[in-house]
């Protein structure tokens, strides 16, 4: 089973072969997760669809499973069977502390039970990411909140609407306050809302459970509670990072690529930086076909949706290391994104860090070495730069990319890149 923790592989990339020919998302991993964390609060079976086949769904089976909920994984089939026929407060710590998701289990732990208790998670190391947004929006809600030796814990016996206007609009405060509010006393409002289609996703499954939810989309979300939810039948939202991701690497290796099952709505402003990067695109109702000969620099600001994404700013810098003349990517929501940058110079890129921004000359030769895939987006990357350097490339902790992407290799190759995984015994034989 894909473990999101370790690894003993390694990813050993030969560069040259433009990448061609035809792939299909995978569900959203950051809608599936939080889809499956909705489930606690549903009277009857939630059945996923398109779930995808990477190391952190079946640590949230897990983590779901010690908070009595029955699940049926098939990741074969990308199908889900949830039912929260016996739910407890408190899933097991060594399971929560695996991935970072599990927190979304907070707000509806506290929405069903008025009372949860979670170890704090781990996850990807990309820079702070305090929970205080999160328990100032349930204190806001009569909850009382503790943070003390490594736990979480939320009560609620008396949990109301209210009126919460977010610092940040934190994707996780935004999910969990509203899983939280669909079962409260009350109305609640969350002002400055993240408006990822993620959280669209999610938003639109609680609505077929019986939720009602206003101002889907946008930064304003009204929650007027009901006094139970129904189980459901849901298909994942495909996932944008995922296809901006193929689509960066397409355009890299001067490819020819077309991605299926795509919503390009949810992708506005990258491909709008892939267009000025000089990237043809031909977009289809469920499709979008990348082709490109030649790039061009082009500035990138990272912005909360609907700006450009940070999920997908290591693999920009990829592309405009081999873009004809100086980019300047600008960072502004993970501190620790520009980490990887470091990794990229070891290649043999120009980059020039300034705090926040980076200085990006291009195209530069890139060459084979070893790196570290220091999370999910940064190991994805160094797989892109592999397939566009002079000799070969491992990227090591590969277990990151495992935690985000599905089938990673085998979908590669079907693209014709020179890709494999090996066990690291096997580069010392």
């Amino acid at each position: 089973m894909l473990d999101p923790t370790s690894s003993t592989d390694v990813f050993r990339v030969r560069g040259g072969p433009p990448l061609r020919g035809t792939v299909t998302l995978a569900g959203a991993k950051n809608s599936a997760l939080k889809l499956m964390a909705a489930s606690i609060l549903a009277d009857g079976e939630v059945h996923l669809s398109q779930i995808p086949a990477i190391a952190d769904v079946p640590v949230m089976a897990d983590v779901l499973r010690g908070a009595g909920v029955a699940v049926d994984l098939d990741l074969e089939a990308g199908t889900c069977r949830l039912e929260a026929s016996d739910t407890q407060p408190e899933p097991p710590a060594d399971a929560v502390r695996r991935i970072r998701a599990s927190l979304s289990c907070l707000g509806p732990l506290v929405g069903r039970l008025r009372h949860a208790r979670l170890a704090l998670p781990g996850g990807d190391k990309i820079g702070a990411r305090a929970i205080d947004l999160h328990a100032r929006g349930l204190e806001l809600m009569g909850a009382s909140v503790s943070i003390e030796d490594g736990y979480v814990e939320v009560r609620a016996p008396e949990l109301h609407g209210a009126i919460i206007t977010l610092d940040f609009p934190s994707v996780g405060a935004t999910e969990n306050l509203l899983m939280a509010a669909v079962l409260a006393d009350g109305p609640t409002v969350i002002d400055n809302a993240a408006r990822e289609p993620e959280i669209q996703d999610l938003c639109r499954m609680l609505v077929a459970m019986g939720a009602r939810i206003d101002g889907i989309g946008g930064p304003t979300l009204e929650v007027d509670p009901v006094a139970r939810l129904e189980g459901v039948t849901w298909e994942t939202c495909p996932d944008r990072i995922e296809a901006g991701t193929y689509a960066m690497a397409a355009a890299v290796t001067g490819g020819d690529v077309l991605i299926e099952r795509v919503r390009a709505s949810d992708l506005t402003l990258p491909l709008l930086k892939l267009r000025a990067a000089g990237v043809v695109l031909e977009e289809g109702s469920t499709s979008l076909r990348v082709k490109a000969d030649g790039l061009e620099a082009v500035d990138v600001v990272t912005l909360p949706y609907p700006g450009f994404p940070t999920d997908l700013q290591p693999q920009m810098m990829v592309l405009l290391s081999q873009a004809e003349g100086t980019s300047r990517c600008t960072e502004n929501v993970f501190e620790s994104r520009f980490s990887f940058v470091h990794e990229l110079e070891r290649m043999g890129a120009d980059v020039e860090i300034d705090g926040h921004h980076a200085l990006i000359r291009g195209p530069g030769t890139l060459h084979g070495t070893t790196l570290a895939g220091l999370d999910v987006r940064a190991g994805a990357a160094g797989v892109m730069a592999g397939l566009v350097a002079e000799g070969t490339t491992i990227v090591r902790d590969v277990h990151h990319i495992d935690r985000g992407y599905a089938r990673f290799v085998p979908r590669l190759q079907a693209l014709g890149a020179d890709v494999e995984r090996v066990p690291v015994a096997a580069l010392d034989a």
